[in-house]
């Protein structure tokens, strides 16, 4: 039921939107058809009669300026969706390479969430270039591992895909052969079964019967093997696709390892020279020799050195946790998500084989079932 004109300029958004019938709603009177073929650019049909290009030039020249304002909010919203369509995609790209929280300074900017001193003690002038010199540098090194990490995230699904493609291959090469013992035994059943249609001895009928048995059994042998076959050639495939994989996430790892180091290293400078530069401070402070006047905040921290140690060391300590805590994140994340998807491939594999020899011996029964059929019929 549309109500309002603004109802209208809601259907726009169903951009393949052909055929429409409004009469009868409360805001279709007076002039409305130009109102609706003008902002509604698909219609080819509106109440049930066709729109000339004639109409459709006439309405879109009296709401014109409307038109064009909606038109830009639409191009404004399209930018904005495809912009947050990217983001997504980015975050669900780094999160996949087990190297999201990292971007843009993430990172960095995580290890002073809980820190209360930090940020007042790096805006000393004194450790002003100094903590901008930290902040590039351990930036640097989070961008690097974002790299490599994409990088490594692109060669485990390249890995991924040539195993399923292999995995493929043996699947449809199985299910090529069984096939073809199937049609063959269905063509020599059909062949002998109407042959017996022309035969009316009990023993020559029992006796093709007995026959068909045997090749059903023999068949039935034959596709089994192919299915134990299989079955070993795909555990095979799997093993070398798991210590592959194991592989690439045992260097992987080691190598988030080597980059967190340095990160620590980084802090560990950075924490050394915040506190030379503090103690140096609180000397002067103890002696009056400090020149610059220092804010209300930071005044707080240096009125003994037992204080401005702690605050210096806190912050050190906070900035660790954080680092340890986003390497232990990445690790255990590496970790569970080569175990998760090798249970999969396990799991899965075992689903397949007992389909596949549920689906086997159904064949059969039905078959056998068919033929004891005959013979009762026979009978």
């Amino acid at each position: 039921n549309l109500s309002q004109n603004h109802n209208v300029v809601y259907l726009r958004r169903f951009r393949e939107l052909q055929c429409l019938n409004v009469a009868g709603n409360p805001f279709a009177e007076g002039d409305y058809k130009s109102y609706v073929v003008a902002h509604l650019p698909s219609i080819t049909y509106l109440d049930f009669r066709l729109v000339s290009s004639h109409m459709r030039e006439e309405a879109i020249t009296q709401y014109q300026d409307a038109i064009d304002v909606i038109e830009h909010n639409e191009r404004d919203e399209q930018k904005k969706s495809e912009k947050e369509k990217a983001r997504i995609t980015e975050e669900k790209e780094l999160r996949e390479a087990f190297v999201d929280g990292l971007m843009g300074g993430q990172l960095f900017d995580d290890l002073f969430f809980e820190d209360v001193d930090g940020p007042k003690l790096n805006q000393l002038p004194q450790m002003v270039e100094a903590f901008e010199l930290y902040k590039s540098k351990f930036c640097k090194i989070c961008e690097e591992l974002v790299s490599f990490g994409l990088k490594e995230g692109q060669n485990r699904e390249k890995e991924r895909s040539m195993f399923l493609a292999a995995v493929n291959k043996a699947k449809e090469a199985d299910k090529a052969q069984g096939v073809a013992v199937i049609n063959e035994f269905l063509a020599y059943k059909k062949k002998v079964l109407t042959e017996l249609g022309q035969v009316s001895d009990a023993r020559v009928i029992d006796a093709k019967i007995s026959e068909l048995q045997e090749e059903l059994n023999t068949v039935w042998d034959t596709l089994m093997g192919y299915e134990l076959q299989l079955a070993e050639q795909l555990e095979e495939v799997n093993k070398d696709f798991e210590r592959t994989m194991s592989d690439m996430s045992g260097t992987f790892t080691e190598t988030v390892q080597n980059y967190f180091t340095q990160c620590r290293e980084l802090e560990l400078l950075h924490h050394d020279k915040l506190t030379e530069t503090a103690l140096l401070i609180m000397e002067k402070v103890v002696k009056n020799e400090l020149e610059e006047e220092l804010p209300e905040d930071l005044r707080l921290l240096f009125v003994d050195k037992d204080t401005i140690t702690n605050a210096v060391n806190t912050s050190h300590d906070l900035h660790n946790q954080r680092i340890d805590n986003k390497e232990d994140d990445i690790v255990t994340r590496v970790g569970n998500g080569k175990e998760s998807y090798n249970a999969l491939i396990s799991e899965g594999e075992v689903q397949r084989n007992r389909h596949r020899v549920a689906e086997i011996n159904h064949f059969l029964e039905n078959i056998r079932d068919e033929l004891e059929q005959y013979e009762h019929l026979d009978r």
